[in-house]
């Protein structure tokens, strides 16, 4: 009788043991696929977040302005013409009021392309400055003011339908102008070029573009 009861005893005890080991195999596998699951979690949110933080709007502020041609522009914050003046202006108003750019603008008129740019959410605009256009020689600006098909798609060459700063440029290497043909991007900060134009003035601030003043008007390439 006392052997029997010891070996019920023993039983129970074996039994037990094993249900406790099995409780706590169970414990340690859910808590190894929780740890699992909390560090893929954790990695997909980094990423996320990586990813996010490398994006860019390619909005810009005054101070991001660079290029030696940024003296010439008006430094009297009152003026409409000067950085601060022009950031709340889409960007044909803007360009405007910039003394480095009435031959632009004149063009932009001839082409009646001022509302549609005003009009665009977010675009980067390449600006040809004055001398730029002088290259041209008056009779050739003129030839062109009187062909607005013409000029139009000259002038859509030197805008992207997307709103990129300098660094977002030069990660690019080639965007697409208006007109579908592409333009590439060398060189960084002073000395970044737009189809070999060197950027005069870049990353200027308005109210829907991103401007870059550049130092010759760009050419299509032949349909």
């Amino acid at each position: 009788m006392r052997k029997t009861q010891l070996a019920v005893v023993g039983a129970i005890a074996a039994a037990t043991l094993s249900i406790a080991a099995c409780g706590s195999s169970d414990t340690a596998s859910t808590g190894s696929s929780s740890t699992a699951g909390a560090a893929t979690t954790t990695t997909t949110a980094a990423t996320s977040s990586s990813a996010m933080a490398g994006a860019s709007d390619g909005v810009t502020q005054t101070t991001d302005v660079f290029g030696a041609g940024c003296a010439s522009v008006p430094q009297d914050p009152a003026n409409k013409g000067s950085l601060q003046g022009m950031v709340s202006d889409p960007v044909a108003t803007a360009a405007s009021n910039n003394p480095l750019l009435t031959k632009l603008v004149a063009a932009v008129g001839a082409a009646n392309l001022g509302d549609t740019l005003n009009s665009q959410a977010a675009i980067t605009v390449f600006a040809p400055y004055d001398p730029a256009f002088a290259e041209l020689g008056d009779a050739k600006f003129a030839e062109l003011a009187a062909d607005p098909a013409t000029l139009g798609k000259i002038l859509q060459y030197h805008v992207v339908g997307k709103r990129y700063d300098a660094k977002g440029l030069e990660a690019a290497k080639t965007v697409d102008s208006l007109t579908g043909q592409k333009l590439t991007i060398a060189g960084t900060g002073d000395t970044m070029t737009v189809n070999g134009a060197p950027v005069l003035c870049g990353n200027i601030p308005t109210k829907n573009a991103t401007v870059f003043v550049i130092g010759k008007v760009l050419t299509p390439p032949a349909a």
